[in-house]
């Protein structure tokens, strides 16, 4: 079981590398787009447009590794009281609640994607991109964060 919470630690510190480069990038897009339209009078026509996609990516892609670090928000006003015993307990009942919206997520993730691929629908902006691309990075990091909560269960289960 230590292989699989390994690799699946190493998909999630994977998903926050292309998280952290596609923010990276989005920056680099907004700069070019700032000097060109500063000193040039011209424009890219789709740093708008593309920021968007790249900080939704890198959103949905940093979620899992968010998750291993404990950087989403946690209440604790009431499990701060109780003993070890019973806080794995409520964070394995958690963790099945949680896989079961997160499952749901995926679905609908799933089918937005594919309708859009099945449509052939495309931006409204000049670039015309087809929407399924840019989506593809919600089913994905959904998916990796279902592994992460997954891995999570586990090592709470070896303890």
């Amino acid at each position: 079981m230590n292989t699989f919470t390994n690799f699946i630690n190493k998909l999630s510190k994977g998903g926050a590398f292309l998280s952290g480069a596609l923010l990276v990038g989005l920056v680099c897009l907004i700069l070019t787009e700032i000097f060109l339209r500063y000193f040039f009078d011209k424009s890219t026509m789709i740093a708008d447009e593309y920021s968007g996609y790249l900080y939704l990516a890198s959103i949905f892609l940093g979620l899992a590794y968010t998750f291993t670090q404990n950087g989403h928000i946690r209440i604790n006003i009431i499990t701060s009281k109780l003993g070890k015993g019973t806080n794995s307990i409520i964070d394995m009942v958690a963790s099945i609640i949680t896989i079961l919206v997160l499952l749901f997520i995926l679905y609908r993730t799933i089918l937005f994607t594919y309708d859009s691929y099945e449509l052939e629908m495309l931006s409204e902006a000049v670039s015309e991109t087809p929407l399924y691309l840019t989506q593809l990075a919600m089913p994905i990091g959904i998916a990796l964060f279902i592994l992460a909560v997954i891995a999570f269960m586990f090592k709470k289960d070896e303890k």
